[in-house]
């Protein structure tokens, strides 16, 4: 599906002649200079680009994936998870226990998530100061920045009634006395399609890919896109760019020319495993031996559940209802807390999900209309035995993550199991499965509950994902536990910062977009004021 008569940005962005390189089609190395060079274009990339240039410096961005745009969102999700996802979608833990879904295009995951925004929680925030020394990050001090985003985003709660998945979160919540409330969505003018994970076709969701990116380029900054970042430029411990690699249309292949940016300032924006993975290949000090380490990922687990009445999983806003009645509930250094959500259900997502094959798999199909899909996202990183994971590079020199399972990790793993099964029974379900290979379908709470309290919580047992890759090169004052400082500036090198999820010490407690939005306007604020003083000086 093409929808008509919806303006492509930047069809008419490239022909009014903004700078826009697919670089696996350059025919010979090049070098160029600019005064700051991002790796990644998505929400921390995006929004550094559009601060940046529009104070007049010249921004060079860099995208490993393709540029796709809204005259190629069809919707159809083979091509889209091939073309706008790390891996084509099938990119896992080291040992293909936890799936990790993340985008890989102009936009980043901003062009294929889900549109859920929540400002950081409280309790995180003071987290951060207490543990890691984090300076500037006060719920008072970070309330402007969540505003400016929210505003440049137009982020507000969704106006429109939930989708019958959304809505029975809600109801089940209401029923058994737990709160519940409604998502903000950084949406304008949505047509509630609910094929949000495909890119938006009608440019409603407000992702860089339609905001910050095309007025960054209006404002001169040049975009290279299928151009891996191979290494930083260093001379002693000045970064002095990065070296990227051409990339062929198919992604995976390089093209043999090499693009190499000079620039005063370096920003690394590429997510939770790119950005820690560049550091590691380029070998920048590392003293304490902190890049990688400490990654979370809100590991997600989910509950099937089927109702009389269709529900139609796939049909309207993928999230619009959430309840937070389990995150805090035991504190932030208690139990493991997990944030409920729904998922839409489209065909081929729920076919993997599911995890079945042949006629198993075709009978759950059947009931795929009446299907509705809880998840739990983990609330990781704030106890001792919840240390998250970490980044290697394999032999081909890729990141990869590392998650082990903790006792304190299983135990939150089945609570939300339990929790889920409790809210759809609750709201109506006829039968509910607990996505585990050891699962059947349950006709009643209490025998849902005494099957989950048997199961085993381990990896391959359990159907384990996420969304959500946060950590490894945490920002604090705390040189001993933190890669950057409080302005994300990188410590033991010159004239590099980081601008995106990596920079939270432990997760977040809730989806991260607007999270990283508000600390990249906050950290590129301070970063243009650093190198604008310079530049005058010398002008």
């Amino acid at each position: 599906m093409i929808v008509q008569g919806i303006k492509d940005l930047f069809a008419e962005g490239i022909r009014d002649g903004w700078q826009v390189t697919h670089t696996g089609q350059m025919r010979t190395h090049q070098q160029i200079t600019c005064d700051v060079v991002i790796v990644g274009t998505g929400a921390g990339g995006g929004v550094t680009a559009e601060i940046l240039a529009t104070a007049g410096l010249s921004v060079v961005l860099i995208e490993e994936g393709p540029l796709r745009t809204s005259n190629q969102f069809n919707m159809d999700e083979k091509q889209a998870y091939q073309d706008l996802y790390q891996e084509g979608a099938a990119r896992t833990s080291d040992e293909g226990a936890i799936t990790i879904l993340q985008g890989r295009s102009v936009g980043g995951s901003t062009t294929i998530n889900w549109t859920s925004s929540f400002r950081t929680p409280a309790p995180t925030l003071q987290a951060w100061s207490d543990g890691f020394g984090l300076r500037g990050c006060s719920e008072t001090e970070m309330t402007p920045w969540f505003e400016r985003m929210e505003r440049r985003l137009n982020i507000h709660p969704w106006e429109q009634t939930p989708n019958a998945n959304n809505q029975l979160l809600a109801d089940g919540c209401a029923k058994l006395g737990y709160s519940y409330g409604t998502i903000a969505r950084n949406v304008k003018a949505c047509w509630n399609l609910g094929y949000c994970g495909m890119g938006c076709p009608t440019n409603a969701k407000q992702s860089m890919l339609v905001t910050t990116l095309p007025e960054a380029l209006k404002r001169h900054a040049r975009l290279y896109y299928r151009a891996r970042a191979e290494q930083l430029l260093m001379s002693g411990d000045r970064v002095l760019g990065v070296i990227c690699q051409g990339m062929k249309e198919d992604g995976i292949h390089t093209s043999g020319t090499v693009l190499t940016v000079r620039a005063r300032h370096t920003v690394l924006a590429g997510g939770g495993i790119n950005t820690p993975g560049l550091l590691l290949r380029s070998q920048v000090p590392n003293p304490h031996h902190l890049i990688g380490k400490r990654t979370f990922l809100h590991l997600v687990n989910s509950s099937r559940g089927i109702f009389a009445q269709e529900v139609q999983a796939a049909h309207g806003a993928p999230q619009s209802i959430y309840s937070d009645y389990f995150v805090w509930k035991d504190g932030a250094h208690g139990r493991m807390g997990y944030k409920l959500e729904v998922m839409p259900l489209h065909p081929a997502l729920t076919a993997a999900l599911v995890g079945e094959s042949g006629q198993e798999l075709a009978m759950e199909m059947h009931q795929h209309r009446y299907m509705s899909m809880m998840l739990g996202l983990m609330r990781d990183g704030f106890h001792e035995e919840s240390p998250g994971g970490s980044i290697s590079l394999r032999d081909d020199r890729t990141p990869v993550v590392h998650y082990p399972l903790t006792d304190y990790i299983r135990d939150g793993l089945r609570r939300a199991l339990l929790s889920m099964a409790e809210i759809q029974f609750a709201a109506g379900a006829k039968t509910v499965r607990p996505l585990h290979r050891d699962a059947l379908s349950y006709t009643s709470l209490g025998q849902a509950k005494a099957a989950i309290e048997g199961l085993a919580m381990e990896k391959f047992h359990l159907r384990l994902g996420s969304a959500h890759v946060m950590g490894g090169c945490a920002m604090g004052e705390d040189e001993k536990l933190c890669v950057t400082d409080s302005l994300g500036r990188l410590r033991y090198v010159q004239n590099c910062s980081i601008h995106d999820g990596s920079l939270f010490p432990t997760s977040i407690g809730a989806n991260p977009q607007l999270s990283i939005y508000a600390q990249a306007a906050r950290l590129s604020t301070a970063l243009l004021a650093e190198l604008i003083q310079p530049k005058a000086a010398t002008a």
